[in-house]
């Protein structure tokens, strides 16, 4: 540790830390805008000098490593004159529009000019003027002549998102930031730019003069799409959602946030929103009140309840719902005597976990691996702030190998990479079993082939390091062989020292297993209940056409039944459904999601239900009363929490640790699916809001995975 002195007091800090760590430690802060906790040392802006004891200039803060007994002085008048100096060159191209400035209000350069800024200028030329540019749906560059030449959007680029698609080109006045070769910007985490852009160069396109910033009300919420449960600041005007930015967590999203978590707001205030329960009455849909509607279901219910039994009875649920949502559902379709209830919707194999599968270490451990193997994951599309974590740790020396059907583009570099049809994982995955027995002089597994030179080289980078994990992706839990390639990775686990895991497809994948969202006793799965084995089906938040690997083929399943009722947000399910029930997103309804780690977040609306939109749960416990279900008196939905975790609600926090396994029996070992290419959604298919969102949809990967390009 290293001890100096800042404005008289003294601070120790490990050796290597800059005078800016030092600071941030005392609690001073020091004016600054190329410098970001997050990103590499840049020293563009110069805003940071102070002054050092000894030194013959004011040094930058952000770059001045810390010496023994060093003194530095943030506020004495050569520091400030020094800081004014350069606060007046940075001003001598900007244009005086702050008024009509996204930025304005939550910008560092009008909160720093007031304090270091003079009253007028000493140059009379002219300003400069930069072009406008064009870099896609989501990114507005139309003011760069706003640009201070941080160079944070091209270091976020290149050490962050993995993609250096922003860069700097000529000299002096004449630089710009540019995609040089006009180019989109195109990565799943570009969003990010824009928060870290200290001036308003870089805004959002959707957002752009929607409104200012002080007349938005600040709300925190989760995100209800990947299993990584980031968190959220949702901002609000007149109950509407206008913008979505990254609430800081360092356990969960850091600071950061995935194009879909930013932008799928858009899809709230579509025309597909469904604010008034609707009847189809001889193929016709008209708009009923709530009572008719729900009294149309019960009597719907208990009729074919009468006529064919409460097996004929089914749940399809999505697991981008709450689980407050997914246990009433559950408890619901129970009540009524079936146990036809899934949330497996992409699946092709059904055997029973022997606990709630999750990601087996914590999210953070991520940025910390020394070794990993990823197996049916496109990893930065599928997971991209997951993908973030795993860059770091690559950058840190990780090795990171993968078994996939498409060479992996994850914007880092790969230790080894196995691309195979998905028929051939189980065999690669056992090549891989059979070179770390033959490393370790054991017993290979039961039917592992021979591995090869590539099996050998991946065999001794998890045999090397310490902190090293096997990760399941979402094609690898779909797979039509899950459980054989979850017995393999626990093996290579076991002989490894590497934690065994899924990264879990959706926001409450792990809480759906919790609240028993799926078959526990004998009853159909999703699979079969999608093959038309249901005269009553409940859709819960899904669209089997889109969600479901039966795909078009639901169609005509579904049709099959006497009665199809879809609770969701929108118009959806037209072609097979008789009831509509408008349910609230995650905005308009408290609720809670697990994510891949177990961890539960919780989270209230952040504006009013919109029409007659009401809560999924509030649905489904009016909807138990009118069927005479037991146990369904909860009023509020941390009542159905506190029944759901059987603890006081607020009391638990993560998933039990007895309850998280990825254990799989012999039973789930025999139980293999339909050998058929697993099914996953891309990027921006993911759920219904991020379908309905058209700035998402705009976007490259978008239009890749609407041309039949895997994304």
């Amino acid at each position: 540790m290293v001890e100096i002195e800042l404005d008289g007091q003294k601070v120790e800090v490990a050796e290597g830390c800059m005078v800016m760590h030092a600071a941030e430690k005392a609690g001073t802060y020091i004016p600054h805008f190329c410098y970001h906790k997050k990103l590499s040392i840049a020293a563009n802006c110069r805003m940071c000098l102070v002054e050092v004891e000894k030194a013959p200039k004011p040094m930058p803060a952000c770059a001045t490593p810390v010496t023994q007994g060093m003194i530095v002085r943030t506020k004495s008048e050569k520091a400030i004159k020094a800081q004014q100096s350069v606060m007046e060159f940075l001003l001598i191209n900007h244009p005086l529009d702050c008024p009509i400035c996204d930025q304005g209000g939550e910008c560092q350069l009008q909160d720093l000019a007031v304090g270091y800024g003079g009253s007028a200028s000493r140059y009379a030329e002219e300003k400069r003027v930069v072009l406008n540019k064009d870099v896609g749906p989501l990114i507005s560059m139309q003011e760069m002549s706003r640009c201070i030449h941080c160079t944070r959007c091209v270091r976020f680029g290149q050490e962050v998102a993995g993609v250096m698609e922003l860069g700097m080109i000529h000299r002096g006045e004449h630089s710009e930031i540019t995609t040089v070769a006009g180019d989109t910007v195109d990565s799943e985490l570009s969003g990010n730019m824009i928060d870290i852009c200290p001036v308003g160069a870089l805004t959002s396109k959707p957002f752009r003069y929607s409104a200012r910033t002080w007349e938005l009300s600040r709300r925190r919420s989760v995100s209800p799409h990947d299993s990584t449960g980031a968190n959220l600041i949702v901002q609000v005007k007149n109950h509407k959602v206008l913008r979505v930015l990254p609430f800081e967590n360092e356990a969960v999203n850091e600071c950061w946030i995935a194009d879909r978590d930013r932008f799928s707001y858009e899809a709230l205030s579509s025309d597909d929103r469904l604010t008034q329960p609707m009847l189809k009455q001889g193929g016709v849909w008209k708009e009923v009140d709530w009572q008719t509607a729900l009294e149309y279901v019960a009597n719907g219910l208990k009729n074919i309840k009468n006529d064919h039994g409460a097996q004929s009875i089914g749940a399809l649920v999505s697991p981008h719902s709450t689980l407050e949502e997914l246990y009433l559902a559950a408890s619901l379709v129970r009540g009524l005597g079936s146990d036809n209830i899934d949330y497996r919707l992409r699946n092709a194999e059904f055997a029973a976990p022997q606990g709630v599968r999750w990601l087996g270490t914590s999210i953070a451990s991520l940025s910390t691996l020394q070794r990993a193997l990823v197996i049916g994951s496109n990893l930065r599309k599928d997971h991209p702030l997951f993908a973030l974590r795993v860059r770091q740790a690559v950058r840190h020396g990780a090795q990171v190998s993968a078994i996939g059907a498409h060479e992996p583009d994850w914007a880092m570099s790969l230790h080894g990479s196995l691309v195979k049809p998905a028929a051939q994982w189980l065999s690669t995955l056992g090549a891989i079993a059979s070179a770390v027995a033959q490393e370790k002089g054991v017993a290979a597994p039961a039917g592992a082939p021979a591995s090869d030179e590539s099996a050998l080289a991946i065999a001794r980078s998890l045999l090397g390091g310490e902190r090293k994990a096997v990760l399941l992706g979402n094609a690898a839990a779909h797979h039509a062989h899950a459980s054989e390639l979850l017995a393999l990775a626990n093996w290579i686990g076991n002989q490894t020292g590497a934690t065994v895991g899924f990264l879990t497809e959706a926001a409450n994948t792990v809480g759906a297993q919790f609240a028993g969202a799926y078959p526990v006793n004998g009853g159909l799965n999703a699979g079969q209940m999608l093959a038309g084995g249901l005269k009553a089906a409940l859709l819960l938040n899904t669209e089997p056409v889109a969600d479901s690997a039966a795909g078009q083929q639901s169609i005509q399943a579904l049709s099959g039944a006497e009665m199809v009722v879809t609770l969701s947000p929108f118009k959806c399910n037209l072609e097979f459904s008789d009831v509509l029930l408008p349910i609230a997103p995650f905005t308009e309804t408290s609720g809670t999601f697990a994510n891949a780690e177990g961890r539960l977040q919780s989270f209230h609306a952040v504006v009013r239900p919109l029409g007659e939109t009401r809560p999924a749960w509030k649905v489904l416990r009016v909807l138990a009363n009118l069927l005479g279900v037991a146990g369904f008196d909860f009023e509020t939905s941390t009542d159905v929490l506190a029944r759901a975790t059987n603890a006081a609600a607020g009391s638990v926090t993560h998933i039990p640790a007895d309850q998280l396994s990825n254990a799989v029996s012999a039973a789930a070992l025999a139980a293999t699916g339909t050998s058929t290419d697993p099914v996953v959604a891309s990027i921006y298919q993911l759920d219904g809001l991020v379908r309905r969102s058209p700035s998402l949809q705009l976007t490259a990967d978008a239009r890749l995975a609407h041309e039949g390009v895997a994304a």
